[in-house]
């Protein structure tokens, strides 16, 4: 039987890009119910939004939707994803699994997966997914936007950064298509916690090499905490960060996605 686990959605108004994203209509319903939807569709035994706006609360509570009020001055989900731990008293080896608010498409098997292959690897606090970077073009590779990731022969994260990693010393960039001899892989933003890792996270400042890349996984590899990530059954639709992205994301649930 599987562990049970618990899903997460931490939810903000203030998006920089696209202010109040939650709450933005998408076929007919807010871009927040249908991340609940998906979440709602794995095996999760819960499923709860965390979130400091009581606009969010109303609305995902007008839905069926569990919510946790959280401090205001969290800087990120992963800390909102902390306090509902410590709320809730869950013991250190409690799962939860950290679904972005605005992930519409995120196939509900993907949260099966990356809290089962958390359950598999007693030994890390963290796991995620990856998936490969097909064609690995220099462009792809080199896209900021587009986190890279290096693991060791077990499948652990070696590093996480925002350039193409590994660089082929002896392949120029110029040859169009790179990753012949290595996989290039693609991390994927669905995390699976331990409620001990979230406690020590919410009590460690920010790591040098973290603050660098902006990357606030790499505070947990800075502390020693390993960090196990499996290739993604499924690829997961795109998230929304624009207004681009909406419409997208609509044109693609309008045709069953």
């Amino acid at each position: 039987m599987a562990e049970p686990f618990v899903v997460v959605i931490p939810a903000r108004h203030a998006s920089t890009r696209l202010p109040g994203k939650p709450l933005r209509l998408v076929a007919g319903k807010p871009l927040l119910q249908h991340v609940h939807e998906r979440a709602r569709a794995s095996t999760a035994e819960a499923v709860i939004v965390a979130t400091d706006d009581e606009r969010i609360r109303r609305v995902a509570e007008g839905f069926g939707a569990e919510v946790c009020m959280t401090d205001p001055a969290h800087r990120s989900g992963t800390d909102r994803l902390a306090e509902v731990a410590r709320r809730a008293g869950w013991p250190d080896e409690r799962i939860l699994v950290n679904l972005q608010g605005d992930e519409p498409l995120m196939p509900p098997a993907l949260l099966d997966q990356v809290a089962a292959d958390l359950a598999r690897h007693p030994d890390a606090g963290i796991a995620t997914l990856a998936t490969p970077i097909e064609p690995a073009t220099p462009e792809a590779l080199g896209d900021p936007h587009s986190v890279k990731v290096v693991l060791d022969q077990a499948g652990y994260a070696l590093y996480f950064s925002r350039a193409p990693i590994p660089w082929e010393r002896d392949r120029p960039a110029a040859a169009g298509r790179l990753g012949a001899d290595y996989p290039f892989l693609r991390h994927l933003g669905l995390y699976a916690y331990r409620a001990g890792y979230l406690r020590r996270h919410a009590a460690t400042p920010e790591a040098p090499i973290e603050a660098c890349e902006r990357l606030e996984q790499l505070r947990a590899l800075y502390q020693g905490v390993r960090i196990h990530v499996s290739l993604a059954q499924e690829r997961p639709g795109p998230g929304v960060d624009t207004e681009a992205d909406l419409r997208r994301v609509e044109a693609l649930l309008a045709g069953g996605s």
